[in-house]
């Protein structure tokens, strides 16, 4: 029997919606990340391979992506927003770009302290933020905590980044949580006035003053370390060499660590596959890639660190609550004001 037009018409139509909507309803789930690329997207190219679940991924600016999360509101395309540092994730939290995390399989998997408040979001990964010392100058027992870079013994002698990076406030966040606020305060003003050189520049760069002679101690994040070992830059591999970790307030509250972490977007059109997400990245072998590939420890306690971590020796981390991070923000960058640290 011969179709006329309409009909043809009408069942090509049809096809047509049919393929439109097996695409509209095709597994996806689509994540804003402020880490780099070549740091996240092998690993979600591996969860796509396991699950037929294709992951749509925009890289940026984490300040920049929260501003366009809020832009966008319900209109919004993201599922997931992954960023770096407790205190940014606070702030996203505190915007209401996230919804709870309800997946216990994904909860289970990471520390309660790793969790944000109302499990708002989760860790991925660690960064410690210990003391760097040149080996040929610090005798290592001379150092005890964080206490240290206010004493007078190290006059003239510390290098740190300024007081508008977020690492340094999380860091004296988490000393206000342990000292209170006019202790740590006055650890702030003892710091300032041990300062070597202004305040400038990212941690690479304090780890190089070390090296360099321009002070004997710096406080950095250790995945640049790790960035330095492993760099193709002779200068920069050197001056890695130069220096050494000193884990501080062992006897103590242990050394700062902080997160990257994930959360759900408010807005999300594919929880199920965002949490499925979630779960793949709290997987064994990607957390060890994920760790590795960015220099960081593991979320999970049960996952081996990368060998490169283990050269840097064991540690006590501090177990603070991650959103006791944000929510000392704000009297974390007042302290560091008055401190002079600029």
């Amino acid at each position: 029997m011969r179709l006329s037009k309409m009909q043809k018409f009408l069942s090509l139509s049809a096809l047509a919606l049919a393929f439109s909507a097996s695409i509209a309803n095709a597994a996806t789930v689509n994540v804003y990340s402020a880490r780099k690329e070549a740091l996240i997207k092998p690993v979600l190219e591996q969860f796509s391979e396991k699950t037929g679940i294709e992951v749509r991924l925009l890289t940026g600016n984490g300040n920049a992506l929260l501003a366009r999360l809020e832009n966008e509101g319900q209109n919004t395309p993201a599922d997931l927003f992954l960023t770096v540092d407790a205190g940014n994730l606070h702030r996203a939290a505190e915007a209401g770009v996230f919804q709870p995390i309800t997946s216990s399989d994904v909860l289970s998997k990471v520390p309660s302290h790793l969790h944000g408040t109302d499990n708002l979001w989760i860790g991925l990964s660690l960064r410690a933020r210990p003391i760097f010392y040149a080996k040929d100058r610090v005798d290592p027992s001379e150092l005890s905590g964080y206490e240290d870079l206010a004493s007078d013994k190290w006059d003239n002698n510390v290098c740190i980044r300024s007081s508008d990076n977020i690492y340094n406030q999380s860091l004296t966040a988490a000393l206000i949580n342990h000292w209170g606020v006019e202790k740590t305060e006055q650890w702030a003003r003892g710091l300032v006035d041990n300062l070597a050189k202004p305040p400038v520049g990212g941690d690479r760069d304090q780890i190089k003053a070390v090296a360099a002679g321009v002070c004997d101690i710096a406080v950095a994040n250790t995945y640049y370390l790790g960035l330095m070992e492993a760099s193709d830059d002779d200068a920069e591999r050197e001056a890695a060499s130069k220096v050494a970790i000193f884990w501080p307030n062992q006897d103590s509250f242990g050394a700062h660590v902080n997160v990257s972490g994930i959360g759900i977007t408010q807005h999300a059109k594919h929880k199920d596959e965002a949490q499925q997400l979630m779960a793949y990245l709290l997987s064994p072998e990607a957390q060890q890639w994920y760790a590795a590939t960015n220099n960081e420890y593991p979320a999970v306690t049960e996952v081996e660190w990368s060998q490169r971590l283990q050269n840097w020796g064991a540690f006590e981390m501090d177990d603070i609550e991650m959103g006791v991070l944000g929510e000392n923000n704000a009297a974390a960058v007042k302290l560091m004001n008055r401190a002079g640290w600029r």
